[in-house]
């Protein structure tokens, strides 16, 4: 895949979209292109949180390990960014990210993440949206897990 398709691809993610191409281009140029097959693990939980990962193509499933066994709490889709909330905590990793089909996802280095968000603070704006949003989104799962 050339360059300015990878470019094109970080452009449809939303927390990039506001990033103007020519920085795109250097964080692409400077990410590795990672694939994996069905059932292979992209991180575990507990891991060191080294890189985020933008999923280029297929699915990828986020499970959570409980007294049960692991429990899938989402699934990704191409577009998405995962890994980002480790790096930014600057702890290990809260989830096991799986893949659930062929999937090809845009590995971002975690020195190369953290230099973006300095550098573009609508970035950092973008990410305190998105994780305000997921917080919302679990706080009402647990609630209507308590009600049921």
């Amino acid at each position: 895949m050339l360059l300015k398709d990878e470019v094109g691809m970080l452009q449809r993610v939303p927390l990039f979209s506001g990033i103007e191409p020519a920085k795109l281009k250097l964080l692409a140029f400077t990410s590795d292109r990672v694939n994996y097959n069905a059932g292979e693990i992209l991180f575990r939980q507990g891991d060191e949180a080294d890189a985020a990962y933008v999923i280029l193509s297929g699915r990828a499933d986020i499970l959570v390990d409980s007294d049960n066994g692991s429990i899938k709490v989402a699934e990704l889709m191409p577009n998405s960014i995962v890994g980002e909330i480790a790096i930014l905590c600057n702890s290990s990793r809260t989830a096991t990210v799986r893949a659930a089909s062929q999937l090809e996802a845009l590995r971002i280095r975690k020195d190369h993440f953290l230099r973006l968000l300095k550098e573009f603070p609508e970035m950092t704006i973008e990410i305190l949206r998105v994780l305000a949003d997921r917080l919302s989104s679990t706080t009402a799962d647990l609630i209507d897990a308590r009600t049921a």
